[in-house]
């Protein structure tokens, strides 16, 4: 017998899950700004997966209907874009220190970039779902990245989907140095973090 899943049931839990964190991620923000605190947070998006997308990656990795809510954890997914590389080890330990969800994997691809070029820290979480049926625990990726790291990405991304995961060569030289280049802007920036962020007190002030 074919195995089959019920999508829309299935992914409820996710949509959940994906709102309730943005809400919350969001409201962190919001504390720093009512108590007139610089935010490491500048932004938080959210998304669940598409099926054909879940479904093009299970493949890809050889895996099984009923293995899907174990094995792909990327179905759910946060991205949190800040302004400095500071940030992103500033939300990691705030997120490390909250207990309305578990954090069980931590890839840190500042330190180790791909070979693409592709820079950001991501956290793998269980995160639990109230639903009628009970509490379910559901595995949600949260992507930390600056923006220039994240205007790369995007990129990198759209260009895969172009390209079915084979970007031409050229292409993938010149995205590199590309992610080389945001990579310096972040640095650079960095040196004037100080400079940067009182320029954005007085101009919230006024």
């Amino acid at each position: 017998m074919k195995e089959r899943i019920d999508w829309t049931t299935f992914l409820v839990p996710y949509h959940q899950a994906v709102d309730e964190l943005k809400v919350k991620l969001r409201g962190m923000r919001k504390q720093y700004e009512i108590e007139k605190q610089y935010s490491p947070i500048e932004l938080v998006t959210g998304r669940v997966k598409p099926v054909a997308s879940i479904l093009s990656k299970a493949e890809r990795k050889n895996i099984g209907l009923h293995e899907i809510k174990e094995k792909i954890q990327d179905i759910g997914g946060i991205r949190i874009v800040c302004q400095f590389v500071d940030d992103i080890y500033t939300i990691v330990d705030l997120l490390r220190a909250r207990h309305d969800f578990e954090i069980i994997e931590e890839k840190d691809y500042l330190k180790e970039k791909k070979s693409s070029g592709y820079r950001s820290y991501h956290l793998i979480i269980r995160y639990p779902v109230a639903t009628i049926h009970g509490e379910q625990f559901v595995t949600v990726e949260i992507q930390i990245r600056t923006l220039a790291m994240n205007f790369w990405a995007i990129n990198e991304h759209s260009l895969n989907y172009k390209y079915s995961g084979e970007i031409p060569k050229d292409i993938q030289m010149r995205l590199k140095k590309a992610a080389e280049a945001a990579f310096q802007l972040d640095e650079e920036m960095a040196k004037i973090r100080e400079e940067v962020q009182e320029a954005q007190w007085i101009f919230h002030k006024k």
